[in-house]
């Protein structure tokens, strides 16, 4: 198993280091952390099962447990419906996000958003964005002849957990330090305010609160969805997860041309409860994702979306 960082290795008494941190991104971690203890979704019921443990599986509840101990989490309640739960996992995601992406404005200059989408309507889906615009052009067309969608069926629809997006810039900001673009040149560009107004789609963060096998492959089709349907930049394609069992995380992580990256919402603490439960076969997969660049902690997913 590779060793986690020394800021990421745990303390002497046990505890994880990042309690230790003052760093930014570690403060924010702990936050992200008590959001979910607070919001009810991360919750150890009467008889030791974790709301993100498969109670049906004994691995899964000793790995969930000991990232809960892990983590403080003294709460007992019982788990939330699964809608339930995955939206609060979304909204803490989302505050996670904004909390520490947007403080990398050095290295990532511009004007930024970062939303939790929710919902299913216009406003909810990618063709809200530059890239997919022409995609409500084409539902338009579905809605005048409904036998196209016979022909497309819904592959075209793009429905983010959370989106992170850039607005153009004016061409005051573009000619800041020197005149760099005017009306004989960059016409098309869809970075200048003056040719287009609509934002620039950046990233778009999948949330799993757990993998179930039903389920497992939605994260890979939604973005295939994008990738086939794009029209310019892809954007960042990123799966956030809460799920304890690492051959599930591989369900998803294994493999590349779709996702990006697949983010735990506790790494370090995963990798410890693996390695203290005794699970080898489990150990030396999350070793191969965590070198195989396929599997990174919440807290490496702002200064990845800022790449």
């Amino acid at each position: 198993m590779s060793a986690p960082s020394e800021e990421a290795a745990a303390s002497h008494d046990g505890s994880p280091a990042y309690g230790l941190s003052e760093a930014v991104f570690a403060e924010e971690r702990r936050e992200f952390h008590a959001g979910l203890l607070l919001s009810g979704a991360l919750t150890v019921n009467d008889i030791g099962v974790p709301s993100n443990a498969d109670k049906g599986n004994k691995t899964s509840i000793v790995i969930a447990a000991s990232i809960a101990r892990q983590l403080a989490v003294k709460t007992v309640g019982e788990r939330l419906a699964a809608q339930t739960s995955g939206g609060q996992f979304e909204s803490s995601v989302a505050r996670f996000a904004d909390a520490t992406f947007l403080r990398l404005a050095h290295l990532r200059p511009g004007t930024w958003d970062v939303q939790k989408v929710g919902g299913r309507g216009a406003s909810s889906q990618a063709s809200a964005f530059e890239q997919y615009a022409h995609l409500t052009e084409l539902d338009d067309a579905i809605k005048q002849t409904p036998s196209l969608r016979a022909i497309l069926g819904n592959a075209y629809s793009i429905a983010p957990d959370i989106v992170v997006s850039r607005h153009p810039l004016g061409d005051d900001q573009i000619n800041q330090r020197e005149l760099l673009v005017d009306s004989t040149v960059s016409t098309l560009t869809s970075m200048r305010m003056v040719n287009q107004r609509q934002p620039l789609l950046h990233a778009v963060i999948s949330c799993k609160w757990t993998i179930r096998s039903d389920r497992a492959q939605n994260a890979r089709s939604e973005a295939l969805n994008l990738i086939r349907n794009r029209k310019g930049r892809l954007p960042h394609i990123a799966v956030v997860t809460g799920e304890p069992l690492p051959s599930r995380i591989a369900s998803i992580a294994l493999g590349t041309g779709d996702i990006d990256c697949v983010y735990h919402f506790a790494l370090p603490e995963l990798v410890r409860a693996v390695d203290e439960g005794g699970f080898d076969d489990a150990a030396e997969l999350l070793d191969m994702m965590i070198s195989g660049r396929r599997l990174r902690d919440i807290s490496d997913l702002p200064l990845d979306l800022a790449i």
